[in-house]
């Protein structure tokens, strides 16, 4: 098993400066390791012995900033559970993730992989099976394996593909859920730990890899009781709290079952949160240490290494390649990461870490990515930026310079990251399937990017520095049009259109906004805009034939939804509508197409069989109009309307 990335981006006279030293990746262990790997291989051989592998509990907590623990110091945190883990564990003071964004962070924990390397640069992107997953080496080895996920964002079925590979069993979101928030798009943390404990009591022999993924400390933050009330004005914190909890239930289980000691357990976060903080109020936009810098907690089987603190730089990729070389776990795959049991020589400077955003492109801006050593980062943006983080921890004196010589080296290892990306073939940003885009939504998410830009080189994009304001009212805009509050969601949207007039998206969502509220004069006029800033979204062309219809403008509607429909056919509401604007016409043949080919794209929509089924009857065809009823029962059998017309029917 190789580890590390063989990047040539050392200076001739390295010895010079003192920063240098942290980007050499340490590949030796010196007598501190050898110390460690001593206790290690004592308790492997005597696992061996034993035929008895140590259980791998993997648990991820979502949007976790390290400075908002207990453990590392911050004093007005309740998470007992972390603080107590870390007594018995290793705590790493500076661990950074790969990315502020779900899907592509914990891609990188999963594969231990950059997102250049393993692709998964955005919402709905496949993890190749190319790529090699912790769980799939696990199971190979023998272990029983089984992932929980707090979120729809980690759905393998939908907007995340491929994550699920390797697990025996993986605990995606039921499909056509209706229904609150917490049914339909998120699990509260002891739900998903209620269900890995049933997993956990289930699968009693043999060693297991479980991974456990917890959302709610994810914006908007709504901690339940007592949580709510004993963080009424930090509700964040209080989010912490709670899973802090689900967790301290989690370990309970292990330590019934007698393996809680014998356990390797992992606990992380898989970006932070803004908090305001350079004006970002939630994540995935910026680099600050805000949403990179987490908190990462490992204990060891039997308990080695407990209590102890590394305060040297380490990475979210170096996780996977640590379970390897703790479960003996042989591969031939190549990892941007390296074991962690390695950082305990005193001659280690820390781990370079390379860090990046796709997630500005939603917006039509520029991508941002970083390289940060133990005192230094570098931040590559259209203004781009370096901080000496010993002096300036907060990230607020930007020191750039071009010719600075920190500059000139990181830029070297960018450049050939970018080289490495080409190779691999990164496949970058990729458009969500239309039945997922409202999920995105609810969580806060631009759900589309087709025709974001045109601008040929992302260079030439707005730096998202510029544009922090349009997110932060378009993201707290997406959060109050989920709630319902339509008229604030509306407000909100129209302040990104007066900070930003010709974003696409900022009128887009005013646009859907509005005809959520039925307002649709002002909806068709916003979407026409949108349209013509953005003409490749498919997703706006359909609300802006959906605004056009509920306007009247049955002509209008119609072609441009037929436009919609003929670069991109599968979409289940536009041929539903198209549908209805011809039986409105008395086009009744156009009609039936629509229908029928509006159930080849999704079998289980209830619309399309009740209309078809009612053109049925308006030829006197009883037969197919009875089996079309009897598929809307079928998916819904409380469906009051098609009982009726079966009455009906039978009483001809």
């Amino acid at each position: 098993m190789r580890t590390g990335m063989n990047y040539n981006f050392r200076r001739s006279n390295s010895a010079a400066s003192d920063w240098c030293a942290s980007l050499c990746i340490m590949r030796s262990a010196q007598v501190a390791f050898a110390v460690l790997l001593l206790g290690l291989s004592g308790w492997t051989q005597k696992s061996q012995k034993e035929t008895a592998a140590p259980d791998v509990v993997l648990i991820t907590i979502d949007t976790l900033r390290a400075d908002h623990v207990g453990c590392y110091g911050f004093k007005s945190a309740k998470t007992p559970t972390l603080d107590s883990l870390f007594s018995e564990g290793i705590l790493f003071r500076k661990a950074i993730t790969a990315s502020p964004i779900t899907n592509t962070s914990h891609a990188s924990i999963l594969t231990g992989l950059y997102p250049a390397h393993h692709g998964v640069s955005d919402f709905g992107v496949a993890l190749s099976d190319s790529h090699v997953t912790v769980a799939e080496l696990l199971h190979k080895k023998g272990y029983h394996t089984a992932a929980f996920i707090g979120a729809v964002i980690l759905d393998s079925k939908t907007l995340a593909p491929g994550f699920d590979r390797g697990f025996d069993f993986y605990d995606n979101f039921p499909a056509k859920t209706l229904g609150a928030h917490w049914d339909r798009i998120e699990r509260r943390a002891e739900e998903v730990v209620l269900h890995a404990q049933h997993w956990l009591k289930s699968n009693r022999m043999g060693p297991r890899f479980l991974w456990v993924h917890l959302y709610d400390p994810h914006d908007p933050y709504e901690p339940p009781p007592p949580y709510a009330a004993q963080f009424k004005f930090s509700p964040y914190d209080g989010e912490i709290a709670y899973a802090d909890h689900a967790v301290s239930s989690l370990l309970a289980t292990l330590k019934a079952q007698n393996r809680y000691d014998s356990s390797l357990i992992i606990v992380m976060g898989d970006h932070g949160e803004g908090l305001g903080e350079h004006h970002e109020d939630t994540h995935g936009i910026f680099l600050y240490d805000s949403t990179l810098h987490i908190p990462l907690i490992i204990k060891l089987p039997a308990g080695i290494r407990r209590g102890s603190t590394v305060e040297t730089q380490v990475r979210s990729v170096d996780v996977l390649p640590t379970i390897l070389e703790i479960t003996g776990t042989a591969t031939d795959a190549k990892f941007d990461g390296e074991s962690l049991l390695g950082i305990f020589s005193k001659t280690s400077t820390g781990r370079l870490a390379i860090s990046e955003t796709d997630y500005p492109l939603r917006f039509g801006w520029a991508p941002i990515r970083s390289v940060r050593s133990n005192d230094h980062k570098y931040i590559e943006a259209p203004r781009p930026e370096l901080y000496r983080l010993k002096d300036d921890p907060k990230e607020s004196k930007n020191l750039y310079q071009p010719w600075n010589e920190t500059v000139q080296d990181f830029r070297k290892v960018l450049a050939a990251y970018r080289v490495a990306a080409q190779q691999v073939g990164s496949i970058g940003t990729a458009p969500v399937p239309s039945s997922t885009i409202e999920e995105l939504k609810a969580l806060g998410y631009l759900g589309t990017v087709a025709g974001s830009t045109t601008v040929p080189e992302v260079s030439l994009l707005p730096d998202p520095k510029d544009k922090i304001d349009v997110q932060n009212q378009i993201h707290e805009g997406m959060v109050k049009q989920e709630r319902g509050d339509l008229p604030d969601a509306i407000q909100r949207f129209a302040k990104a259109v007066e900070l930003d007039p010709e974003s696409g998206m900022a009128i887009n969502q005013l646009g859907q906004a509005e005809l959520m509220a039925h307002q649709y004069e002002a909806a068709a006029e916003h979407l026409r805009a949108a349209h013509g800033l953005l003409p490749k979204d498919n997703s706006i062309t359909l609300k802006y034939g959906e605004a056009l219809y509920h306007r009247g403008d049955l002509l209008g509607a119609a072609k441009v939804l037929e436009q919609a429909l003929e670069s991109t056919p599968g979409q289940y509401a536009a041929r539903v509508m198209l549908g209805e604007i011809y039986l409105a016409r008395n086009e009744t043949s156009a009609a039936q197409d629509q229908f029928e080919a509006a159930i080849l794209v999704d079998a289980e929509g209830i619309r399309a069989h009740f209309l078809l089924a009612k053109i049925y009857l308006s030829r006197n065809e009883l037969v197919p109009a009875r089996q079309q009823l009897h598929e809307v029962l079928r998916i819904n059998p409380k469906n009051a309307e098609a009982r009726n017309m079966l009455v009906a029917i039978s009483q001809r």
